[in-house]
């Protein structure tokens, strides 16, 4: 019952971020979209015809029910360099809940530097470290916490939850103020849940 009600949830907060997107991106037929490290989940919640290429790490399981709305180019590839395309090969590159896990700050800069170079505007979401429900755990606050009571957590997912300890090894959130410095051109959009800032999306339009 519990999970069914964060499901509900979850899609909920997604279709209150894709409305935004498209207000806030002025989004048109036939856009041409890059979205890193994304699925058609997203994009089939929308009814605007698009050009959408999802761009994976790995290629990415077919789960989802045919057919699709929209016109989809599965890439594999690093989103922290992407050499397959040109620059402003795309209208906009999108991107949820993606920047968080490519890696230390070096890493973070170089998909920053790949955002503006694809496509001249751009949509970059990422959970709010004030959120008092960790995004990617479901621990209250879990930034916070000392770092002898993380490493408690980090062993007993590294014995009875792998996939969660591989999520949480490689997870960097990231504060407004280095958001504002990877994306110095771009607007926020603060997605707010009960008072608190849930997550934080840079958005920049030609």
């Amino acid at each position: 019952m519990l999970r069914k009600i964060k499901q509900q949830m979850r899609l909920i907060w997604r279709q209150r971020r894709m409305s935004a997107f498209i207000e806030l991106m002025h989004l048109k037929k036939g856009v041409k979209i890059i979205d890193l490290g994304g699925t058609p989940q997203w994009w089939e919640m929308l009814d605007i015809d698009l050009d959408v290429t999802l761009l994976n790490l790995r290629p990415i399981q077919n789960w989802w029910k045919e057919p699709l709305k929209h016109n989809y180019q599965f890439v594999v590839g690093d989103a922290c360099d992407v050499t397959d395309f040109a620059d402003n090969e795309f209208d906009v590159v999108f991107s949820n809940s993606v920047i968080e896990h490519v890696g230390p700050f070096e890493q973070q800069e170089a998909f920053a530097r790949t955002v503006q170079r694809l496509a001249p505007s751009y949509w970059i979401q990422t959970p709010s470290i004030w959120f008092p429900i960790e995004a990617h755990c479901d621990l209250p606050l879990w930034w916070f916490y000392p770092q002898p009571v993380k490493l408690v957590w980090m062993r007993r997912w590294q014995q009875h939850k792998p996939n969660y300890w591989n999520m949480m090894t490689d997870t960097r959130v990231l504060k407004l103020s280095h958001l504002k410095s990877l994306f110095p051109e771009a607007q926020v959009y603060t997605e707010y849940v009960a008072g608190f800032p849930k997550s934080y999306s840079m958005y920049k339009l030609k």
